[in-house]
């Protein structure tokens, strides 16, 4: 997660130029993805999950000596569901799902593959083939663990078999199914392997931790099933338009970000950061890439790979984890409070948007303790700086997130429309660094033909 689409456009976003691929590459991109959505759940009811990926998801697993293969999907309204040839051999590794071994290719679905999700079976939704329910798949988004996929619920769909569906979703699906209307949602695919993956013990710790948590600004995993066709989870998820990091990279571009802007995100995160820390749940890894957008200019957060659930009598915890850029100085410095540091992150975001590119990013010593000098920073209210101080304190005078949604900058927002606008705006100027990207390469094309 990752530009906007369409529901019939296909083409992942491209960096824009030199530094959006530097940028890009540093930020270490996760499944986080974009899409344009026809539909939003303003007050969004997720199946108890602690993020998947969704990503959604900056993932740190260990190599394992065969890599999945991505899931080639292809659904239409006539399903398919022959296989050919046995599934990829198995590999090493030391998951608490790993210790299964395939039989024969007969067994497999009766014995290894359901060994495998075993762990995952009450989040499941084990009755219903996917393939019947979501089609049109369009990939988005490629990561690491899976790809993102743009789809559509079925018009001849049986909802009432849905179990597993939060009764909210279920509810806006059965309107629409009535009313005939175009149903968009996302499927994260998660490969499943004879030998597990950490990437499936990550998705029970998630789904664990958020169980039955729900919030208006984070996005949460609505529904898993297992697709038989490919050996794969399907997670269910909101359709979204893009993240913050694809509206940096068009800064380049001259996509302009008010201050006014930058604020509403601000506070959609910190209001995300609030009901986290009320469950004693740290993010940790709060950056441009995993807040995403909707059409209807929500920020949710996304992502919770990396996020750990702690006592609020003993925080600390040593594992040093998410991108240099966004990471408070304390993580690398040794044992921290875990449900402190999302508010720096928070903090070299703001920064972030404010420069259309993270903090330190042009600097050649190692990230300090305080925020490189803007540029520009007349432009800037006073109030944007105080809030960027603020972020920057050391971890024991470091407001939280309810103190932060009182200041003065995070209370003079954009509307809601306005962000609306600007995802215009990037639809529009991707049109157009397209169109010329394409001259380009036609004009390339006439002078080889020449010489």
């Amino acid at each position: 997660m990752q530009t906007v689409f369409d529901q019939a456009r296909t083409q992942v976003q491209k960096p824009t130029s030199a530094a959006g691929a530097q940028h890009r590459l540093l930020s270490s991109r996760s499944d986080t993805f974009g899409v344009h959505s026809d539909e939003e759940d303003e007050e969004e009811q997720a199946l108890p999950t602690e993020e998947a990926e969704q990503k959604t998801v900056s993932l740190f697993s260990p190599p394992i000596s065969s890599a999945p293969v991505r899931p080639s999907i292809l659904i239409t309204n006539n399903i398919n569901f022959a296989r050919d040839g046995p599934l990829t051999a198995p590999v090493s590794g030391t998951s608490p799902f790993s210790n299964v071994t395939p039989a024969t290719p007969s067994q497999r679905y009766r014995g290894w593959l359901s060994e495998v999700v075993k762990p995952l079976e009450e989040f499941i939704d084990e009755p219903i083939n996917p393939r019947e329910y979501y089609l049109n798949l369009t990939e988005v988004a490629e990561g690491e663990n899976g790809s993102v996929y743009a789809a559509r619920v079925s018009e001849n769909a049986n909802l009432a078999r849905l179990s597993k569906l939060p009764p909210l979703i279920k509810a806006q699906d059965v309107e629409g199914q009535a009313n005939g209307e175009t149903m968009s949602i996302a499927i994260k695919t998660v490969p499943i392997l004879p030998s597990g993956s950490t990437k499936l013990d990550e998705l029970r710790k998630e789904l664990v931790m958020l169980r039955g948590l729900m919030h208006g600004n984070i996005l949460g995993m609505h529904a898993l099933y297992v697709d038989l066709v490919e050996d794969c989870l399907w997670i269910r998820m909101e359709l979204m338009e893009r993240s913050l990091a694809d509206v940096v990279v068009l800064c380049e571009e001259g996509l302009v970000l008010q201050e006014r802007v930058i604020a509403r995100f601000a506070h959609d995160t910190l209001e995300a950061l609030q009901f986290l820390r009320s469950h004693n749940i740290a993010h940790r890894d709060i950056r441009s890439d995993n807040l995403l957008l909707n059409s209807q200019g929500i920020l949710k957060l996304a992502d919770f790979s990396n996020a750990v659930k702690v006592s609020p009598d003993s925080p600390i915890v040593n594992d040093a984890v998410g991108i240099l850029y966004w990471q408070a100085p304390e993580v690398r410095a040794g044992p921290y409070n875990a449900l402190k540091i999302d508010i720096w992150s928070v903090g070299a975001t703001v920064w972030e948007l404010a420069q259309a590119a993270p903090p330190f990013a042009d600097s050649v010593d190692a990230p300090g303790d305080r925020w490189p000098r803007l540029r520009k920073p007349e432009i800037f209210s006073p109030a944007f700086h105080e809030f960027l101080r603020l972020c920057s304190e050391p971890a024991s005078s470091r407001p939280d997130a309810q103190a932060l949604l009182k200041n003065s900058f995070v209370n003079n927002t954009c509307g809601r429309p306005v962000v609306g606008q600007l995802l215009q705006q990037c639809i529009a100027i991707e049109k157009v660094v397209s169109q010329r990207q394409e001259g380009e390469e036609g004009e390339d094309e006439a002078t080889l033909m020449i010489s």
